[in-house]
């Protein structure tokens, strides 16, 4: 609908291409005539005329062409743009939950390869059928201007052909969403080895890592060579009909000429008509394929635009402002999507305004669940959680986002430099401010010794910094929102001695500055520096809690 203007323009060129091509039978048929009626009839005026109106005819073809070629696919690359800014806006919006049981390979083939043919069929599609349904009609006028029984045996053969082939039709759709899937799969297992790699190369499993992309491979070929037999059967059986239509019309038509029901023009201009109409049939084949092709890809564009976010804000959410950093779970009860274990159960807690507390104990006590519920990461079962009074469901996310600072374990850093990865705390920030956060935490002086200070560049997932500094970085991404709550997640459990205390200097000044921290540790020492309060949990439950 965006795009109505252009797409008037496309189809009115495609109907004037159209028109064009159906001309000629009707010029050779009005030659033929005259010449069988009289060869003297034939002037050299009349040849001229009728060659002039075919230049003529073949310049608005050549013009509509281009356009339909050029303007066409450009309509049909903005429709996949948006298309592709709409599915990547839609899958920022969803929540934890959905990424837990998706595959990013899948996502991306969706945004590749599924929208290029969605719009192949948006931009094509339209023009195909107007082309088809043009020549069918143009065609059954022309025969039964001619012969009404040769038109009729003509098109009676289209309806079988269409029978012929709807078996075909169906299993190459079902082998093209195979395929999509098949390609899916393998993106997704390029993706986990090739992000991995380290890991593979560590544990000598190369081989391993082969043979799986391998599998994938096999299935993949497995699929488009199922896919190619029914094409190929769909092709076959869409000649077999061309031939009997040949068959049929200078069968049909040699037995009317000589009993004289039609002329020697119309014969010539008849099958000149049939080329045409199979021409149009092999565009419907064509566009068979490229409607399988695309519906598939609707299909899957679908499914991922039709799913809803599970964190969202309600009708009646507002924005928080001056928030003091008051924390309470009230009876709260939670379990992860697709398992009915309990990780929290009538869970209650009480944070203070610029309260420090560490949540310690074993894995699988609920510490770093406690921490995603807080931000509405994921939404509690039952019960609620209070942010100075309120229920952070009645703030908008954003809102309650902005004003929660967010350290995990396994901290990850974008491409680029060490300045964008600490300015994606604070899109837009100063330089001066992004120094003057890496003071207070404790990063500016190791951030200036790195080759080339604030531009270095960290490599694919900061793979140029060590497990110390891409904590620090970490933290002074979070500290530039300025936060009233700070949230740390296990930040020093893949950390040596040295990185540990140094990272305990940076919490300690974060502690000075008034804002509620909790800090999620298997570190007791770690716990007693920092933490006014240590709560000890376990499956779920608060064990035990003191002062350190």
């Amino acid at each position: 609908k965006k795009y109505s203007g252009l797409f008037a323009l496309d189809m009115f060129c495609s109907a004037m291409t159209t028109v064009c091509e159906i001309a000629l039978p009707l010029i050779v048929r009005q030659i033929t005539d005259r010449a069988a009626h009289d060869i003297h009839d034939l002037t050299a005026e009349l040849i001229i005329k009728i060659v002039g109106f075919y230049i003529l005819l073949r310049i608005i073809d050549t013009a509509a062409s281009y356009y339909t070629a050029s303007g066409g696919h450009i309509m049909g690359a903005r429709i996949e743009t948006d298309m592709r800014n709409d599915l990547f806006s839609h899958l920022q919006d969803m929540s934890y939950s959905f990424y837990d049981d998706t595959k990013i390979g899948q996502l991306m083939s969706r945004i590749t390869n599924d929208l290029f043919d969605i719009t192949e069929l948006a931009h094509h599609g339209p023009e195909n059928v107007l082309m088809t349904v043009i020549k069918i009609i143009a065609g059954f006028i022309m025969f039964a201007s001619m012969n009404i029984w040769l038109a009729i045996i003509v098109f009676s053969l289209m309806p079988l052909m269409m029978l012929l082939t709807s078996h075909s039709r169906r299993k190459m759709r079902a082998a093209f969403k195979q395929q999509r899937r098949e390609i899916g799969e393998i993106n997704a297992r390029t993706e986990d080895s090739l992000l991995g790699i380290r890991v593979v190369k560590s544990f000598a499993n190369e081989d391993i890592e082969r043979e799986k992309f391998n599998e994938g491979s096999r299935r993949f070929f497995k699929s488009k060579k199922n896919g190619y037999r029914y094409m190929a059967s769909f092709h076959c059986t869409v000649r077999l009909c061309d031939g009997l239509m040949y068959i049929a019309i200078v069968g049909v038509g040699a037995v009317f000429m000589m009993k004289g029901k039609t002329t020697v023009g119309d014969f010539s201009a008849s099958l000149l008509m049939v080329s045409t109409l199979l021409a149009a049939i092999r565009t419907m084949v064509e566009f068979s394929e490229q409607f399988n092709r695309g519906m598939t890809g609707i299909e899957r564009f679908t499914e991922i635009m039709d799913e809803v976010s599970d964190i969202k804000d309600s009708p009646d959410a507002k924005p928080i402002s001056g928030v003091k950093g008051d924390i309470e779970f009230k009876n709260v009860t939670f379990s992860y999507k697709g398992t009915d274990k309990k990780i929290l159960s009538d869970f209650s807690l009480h944070i203070a305004p610029g309260e420090n507390v560490a949540l310690v104990g074993p894995s699988g006590g609920g510490k770093t669940t406690l921490c995603n519920l807080i931000p509405r990461f994921y939404d509690v079962d039952s019960g609620s959680i209070l942010l100075d009074g309120k229920d952070i469901r009645d703030i908008t996310l954003a809102s309650l986002r902005s004003n929660i600072g967010t350290v995990q374990q396994d901290v990850y850093m974008f491409s680029g430099t060490v300045r964008d990865n600490i300015a994606y705390g604070c899109p837009g920030a100063e330089k001066e401010d992004i120094i003057a956060a890496a003071k207070r935490a404790g990063a500016h002086e190791f951030i200036e010794e790195l080759p080339e200070g604030y531009d270095t560049y960290v490599g694919e997932r900061g793979v140029k910094l060590s497990g110390g500094q891409k904590q620090r970085v970490a933290i002074v991404r979070a500290m530039l929102m300025h936060p009233e709550i700070m949230l740390l997640d296990e930040i020093t459990a893949a950390l040596d001695p040295e990185m540990v205390r140094e990272v305990l200097q940076v919490v300690l000044e974060l502690a000075k500055t008034g804002m509620t921290m909790l800090i999620v540790t298997h570190e007791m020492e770690f716990a007693r520096s920092v933490a006014d309060r240590v709560i000890f949990m376990d499956k779920g439950n608060i064990v035990e809690e003191n002062t350190p």
